[in-house]
């Protein structure tokens, strides 16, 4: 009986924090918004970072073209790729191209969203409010959830993943 309770104990738990900590997905027009979120800031950093996936259904290309958050006085969207041995990073100045009917995802190590001039610093498990912004379908507003420094994906995901195997 105590194994029952145990495990129905540990279900419960485990439900509790992927609700907690889970990020929305958002619609507007043919794109989605999978999953948007973010790494807590490194202590003694000015920066943090923000990652989601965007999923246009549509038959014709996108831009997201700017990006804000309630915490960061500028974000920029920044792509990374390797110079010879160098990992380098530079922002795509005219914004990160959605084609029609592909999947793009903002991930860590990769192509990004870089959170620079912190007014605060928000802390994992919050949800901070923030925006985006395309070039043909407008504005969304959407909450990033934060998780600890360093995650490789979203806690809801790394529960998921664990369900998977």
């Amino acid at each position: 009986m105590r194994a029952l309770n145990f495990l129905l104990f540990f279900a419960v738990f485990m439900l509790s924090l992927n609700t907690i900590a889970s990020a929305e997905d958002y619609k507007l027009g043919d794109l989605e918004i999978v999953d948007p979120w973010g790494h807590a800031p490194l202590k003694g950093t000015d920066v943090a970072e923000g990652f989601l996936k965007i999923v246009n259904h549509g038959a014709t290309a996108d831009r997201l073209v700017a990006v804000t958050v309630d915490f960061a006085k500028t974000a920029q969207i920044h792509e990374m790729k390797m110079n010879g041995t160098t990992m380098q990073m530079a922002e795509l100045k005219d914004g990160l191209e959605i084609p029609a009917g592909a999947t793009v995802e903002l991930k860590p190590q990769s192509t990004h969203l870089m959170f620079m001039g912190l007014s605060r610093r928000p802390a994992a498990n919050e949800k901070v409010p923030g925006e985006l912004t395309f070039e043909k379908a407008g504005k969304l507003k959407v909450e990033f959830v934060i998780e600890p420094a360093g995650a490789s994906m979203p806690m809801n995901m790394d529960n998921m993943n664990m369900n998977a195997n």
